[in-house]
């Protein structure tokens, strides 16, 4: 049976959902909403999705319709969650759920209260290099001792990864350093201290450019996280697992050691591509009736730990 599904966010993140769903099969976009029509049904006619809108309600009616991937703004995200839900439409959030607690405590209550699928796009669970690491430390083969992370970007307009103005403004605690929260968690156990420090306040972004942040999980495990938006080198995350049996770096789905030399991880899943891989895991929660890996239940503990680093700053 085909599963029918709505993409709302037709910008770069977007089509990289739509690229690894083609892969997919029997999975069919339907229809695609963007902030503008033109440009939108531009990429409609690129993918060959027959619908395109600025609407989302008016993609939610699309007889047929199974389940919608949200990829817009991040302060749209548990709003067009709970709208979805409330349709009776399984759904996919693009990382973070949400960027305040409370809409995201919300989303899970609407999803226990209706039994859908609602999935958040907490991609490192997913990337070969991580599912690589995380069947070892579940085999009981290593286990992490400290986790240091670089989250770096040069980004001092408001745009996107394909250099086009943004409609919203990023952010590293709720968005960029939910994924290291959510990973270390993943990887280490529960998280039971957290601490962050911030720089200075962009002018007229509103955000801090620069964070650290420092967790301890109940394994005795440390994480070292940091954010910058002022970095002109080397972009993206990388991640040094330093281990009680070895080293390794992750560099999204790549991996090497702490002596650089390649780490094999091919055969890990079906294809290379974290998002494809976590589009994938949406996919057959759906069919299979079962909670996905990524559920908005299994990474609440993230966005708890994000609220109270967000009220320790607030107080600094």
């Amino acid at each position: 049976m085909t599963l029918r599904i709505a993409l709302a966010g037709a910008g770069a993140f977007g089509e990289k959902h739509l690229d690894g769903l083609v892969k997919i099969d029997g999975v069919e976009v339907i229809s695609l909403v963007g902030r503008r029509l033109e440009p939108t049904q531009a990429i409609a006619a690129k993918y060959g999705i027959g619908h395109a809108t600025t609407e989302l309600a008016e993609a939610l009616d699309q007889p047929g319709l199974d389940a919608v991937i949200l990829c817009t703004p991040t302060q749209m995200h548990a709003a067009q969650a709970l709208q979805c839900l409330e349709a009776g439409k399984h759904v996919q959030v693009e990382i973070p759920l949400c960027d305040n607690l409370a809409d995201g405590e919300a989303v899970l209550r609407k999803q226990q209260e209706t039994g859908l699928v609602a999935m958040v796009g907490h991609t490192r669970r997913f990337n070969p290099s991580h599912q690589y690491l995380h069947r070892k430390i579940a085999a009981g083969e290593l286990a992490v001792q400290q986790m240091d992370v670089q989250t770096y970007f040069f980004r001092r307009q408001n745009i996107n990864a394909k250099g086009e103005a943004r409609s919203w403004t990023d952010h590293l605690l709720w968005h960029h350093a939910a994924h290291t929260v959510d990973l270390f968690a993943y990887q280490a156990g529960p998280i039971v201290r957290a601490n962050a420090i911030e720089g200075p306040i962009h002018p007229e972004l509103g955000i801090a450019m620069d964070m650290s942040i420092q967790l301890k999980a109940e394994s005795g495990a440390i994480c070292t996280l940091s954010l910058s938006f002022n970095n002109d080198g080397p972009l993206g995350t990388f991640f040094r697992y330093i281990c009680d049996n070895g080293t390794w770096i992750a560099r999204y789905d790549d991996l090497v050691t702490g002596r650089e030399e390649a780490v094999d991880v091919s055969k890990v899943d079906v294809s290379m591509n974290g998002i494809e891989l976590q589009d994938r895991e949406f996919v057959a929660a759906i069919r299979e009736g079962r909670e996905p890996n990524a559920s908005v239940a299994q990474v609440m503990p993230c966005y708890r730990i994000l609220d109270a680093l967000e009220k320790q700053l607030a107080g600094s």
